[in-house]
């Protein structure tokens, strides 16, 4: 019998509200009545294994069964969070804050200064163009009158090298899908180019058309759960329909890999990135100045990264991390490209090279030491010249032009707002360009850098903000965030969304955990496949660490991570539910069996392994697996807000959906297992500031009431 189906179920539900709120039940004393989900006969075997999967039905997610499902939990869900009593409050501080001035470094091409201004609550940033730098500006693209709501996004641009034309990307609802678009500079306006069934991939200009990555028009009702496959570069002329864009590369022998290209500014070579299989890429080169000439493959495995960071000349700069577990750029000449002929220019050092950026004749580095950046300029031969001064301990980018000297970088920390600053190469010197004008005094914080031991003696890095002055005394609430994977560094970054929760006594803590990348490859590699516990127990080991050095209690922690960082969420919950108060699994890979059969879930293969791959492989993914590891004894487990959304290709929502549904089936006490399933929204690119407001307001109303914090700071 599938309940949500059942007219009376839904009254039930209905009349359960109204009495609440006739009578003002208390939402923490409430038991909550959950939607019951169907559990369907449907098992598999793995190596002789058989597995449940009665939620099966979940995963397609466009049928009536399921949209019915989602109405009922998001009601239910919204019950809750209605009844939070500070939920209002919080939201207006909430938006107060996000209200201001948000002004993006600026770039200049052809001339021209180009930067991204959000007024402060639009709910995406326009696009405007000077013409010089103290000039007047004027609005270029303004994504916000392409859609009512919000929901469509510019998800990337790339001006054509002659200075004539832009050809943008856009996403709607959240999608990895894009459609590209080509705007006349002089006139601003359109040139009816349009593709579609566009991903992974920008627009790569060269003489009159550009290159781009696209798969076949998926099947209709499958276009966010449908596996992708026949990945190809094209090359569309403008003036012309997609139907007659040539194909530039594909090789359907591997029709689960990804094919991008890329070309220099000087339209000379054509590059052709390969992934999708381990952890790296391979790399070919097509000289573009020889028409009928092959590509030529320049590296042959999968185990490293290589990346051309910049042509000059006949000279070709490469970022890799070949030979190099933290990096290092190598050169070549085009006309012996292979990688047998690459040269050291900076050679590998012991701190992470994580960006290199070619400026007015200069190499400007980046390197990560303990999670944060550190920049030097180098000559082009690969000397050292000095160090540019940062802040503090943060995260920096720059922007400028490998012929033009004029550069800006923008800083962020946890108490720092991105500041933009004008950098003179010449005299090492930096000058504050613009500053955000955020309401709220960051000398009443602090940040500060510790090491804890993970469970093997491995040493964690993890950064803890909080009000100046507060007491160790073992009470406070903490929000612990991390993420543990895919090579992806997490570094000190600001965020407005944090502030109400630190006004009010709480901690964010963030873990750099290993299976990032925050000390090179040996780090990443030290999270991935059958070494994915060390993740998890890095995780606990830093709730351990603040409860032992009296931060905290377990009782006020909240965990949080999205995507990977969701699974991590969903698997320290089972393995050790007693230690924490609240947790937030965000757009999470919660099904560690099934993930790859869904658009490109097989690409994370490389850090998870599959449970095809063998018993070993599988038994060891079955024994961390969210879903499947959900305990179902009485344990207690801590108050749980799942969120995910309706359009999310990346990792479809069918992961939170099961995941809930076990969630809500098992015995793990009281307290609330909730999920937010948002509309017209994707894995989290995009979406519009409206919706960002709605969802931070649920998420840390959810996480403060459980956390009992009586929030009374709203300035």
């Amino acid at each position: 019998m599938i309940l949500i189906n059942d007219v009376n179920m839904k009254t039930g539900i209905l009349v359960m509200v109204l009495i609440c709120g006739m009578y003002g039940c208390s939402v923490k004393n409430e038991k909550i009545q959950y939607p019951v989900a169907e559990r369907q006969e449907v098992t598999d075997d793995y190596f002789g294994t058989a597995v449940p999967d009665p939620y099966r039905w979940m995963e397609d997610d466009t049928t009536e069964k399921v949209a019915e499902w989602v109405e009922v939990e998001n009601r239910v869900t919204q019950v809750y969070l209605d009844r939070i009593p500070f939920r209002e409050r919080l939201r207006q501080r909430l938006t107060d804050l996000t209200n201001y001035e948000k002004i993006g470094m600026p770039f200049k091409k052809h001339g021209k200064y180009y930067y991204y201004r959000n007024d402060g609550l639009q709910n995406q940033s326009v696009l405007y163009v000077k013409e010089t730098l103290d000039g007047e500006p004027s609005v270029l693209l303004d994504p916000n009158s392409l859609s009512d709501d919000g929901t469509v996004a510019l998800s990337g641009i790339s001006f054509s090298n002659d200075g004539r034309y832009l050809a943008y990307t856009v996403s709607r609802s959240g999608s990895d899908w894009r459609e590209i678009y080509v705007m006349d500079l002089a006139t601003k306006q359109l040139t009816g180019d349009y593709i579609r069934w566009a991903k992974f991939t920008g627009a790569e200009w060269e003489r009159d058309g550009f290159y781009y990555s696209a798969y076949d028009a998926p099947e209709e009702g499958k276009e966010y759960s449908g596996v992708n496959e026949n990945h190809r570069i094209l090359y569309h002329k403008l003036g012309t329909a997609q139907e007659e864009d040539v194909l530039v590369y594909e090789n359907k022998k591997y029709p689960k890999r990804f094919y991008t290209a890329w070309v220099n500014d000087d339209e000379t070579l054509l590059f052709v990135f390969e992934s999708g299989e381990e952890r790296g890429n391979n790399l070919f080169m097509k000289d573009l100045r020889k028409p009928q000439s092959p590509f030529m493959q320049l590296t042959e495995d999968f185990e490293y990264e290589y990346s051309p960071a910049e042509v000059i000349g006949e000279d070709i700069y490469f970022y890799t991390n070949y030979g190099a577990p933290k990096y290092r750029l190598m050169k070549a000449a085009a006309g012996k490209p292979a990688l047998a002929d690459w040269k050291d220019v900076v050679p590998e050092s012991g701190n992470v090279l994580n960006n290199v950026s070619f400026i007015g004749g200069k190499m400007i580095l980046s390197y990560t030491k303990d999670a944060s950046d550190h920049a030097y300029v180098y000559s082009l031969d690969g000397k050292r010249e000095c160090e540019i001064a940062l802040p503090t301990f943060g995260s920096v980018s720059f922007s400028g032009d490998k012929d033009d000297p004029e550069t800006f970088y923008l800083f962020t920390s946890f108490i720092f707002p991105g500041t933009v600053y004008r950098y003179d190469l010449d005299g090492n010197k930096s000058e504050k360009y613009l500053a955000p004008d955020v309401r709220f005094n960051a000398d009443q914080f602090v940040t500060e850098q510790v090491f804890y031991t993970s469970r093997d003696g491995t040493e964690i890095p993890m950064f803890i903000t909080c009000r100046k002055g507060l007491r160790r005394d073992g009470r406070n609430p903490v929000y612990l965030y991390a993420y543990g994977g895919f090579n992806i560094s997490l570094f000190p970054s600001f965020s407005t969304w944090r502030i109400p929760f630190l006004e009010n006594g709480g901690i964010y803590v963030q873990a750099n955990l290993r299976g990032g990348g925050e000390y090179g490859e040996e780090w990443h590699i030290a999270g991935t496949k059958m070494q994915k516990q060390h993740v998890f127990d890095d995780f606990i080991a830093a709730a351990e660490y603040l409860v032992k050095e009296k931060y905290t209690v377990n009782e006020k922690i909240c965990i949080a991570g999205g995507s990977n960082g969701g699974l991590l969420v969903g698997a320290v919950v089972n393995q050790r539910p007693e230690l924490f108060g609240v947790a937030l699994p965000a757009v999470g890979v919660m099904d560690m069996l099934r993930y790859h059969r869904f658009t490109i879930g097989w690409n994370w293969a490389s850090d998870y392994g599959t449970s095809e791959d063998s018993r070993e492989m599988f038994e060891y993914l079955y024994g961390y697996s969210p879903l499947h590891t959900v305990r179902n004894d009485g344990t207690p487990y801590p108050a749980i807000l799942v969120t995910t959304a309706d359009h999310d290709d990346r990792v479809v929502p069918a992961h939170s959906f099961k995941y809930t549904a076990a969630l809500q089936a098992a015995r793990t006490g009281d307290a609330p297992k909730l999920i937010r399933i948002e509309t017209k929204a994707g894995h989290g690119a995009g979406k519009p500031i409206s919706k960002i407001i709605e969802e931070y307001t649920d998420i840390y109303s959810f996480a403060m009431y459980n956390l009992g914090m009586n929030p009374r700071i709203f300035e």
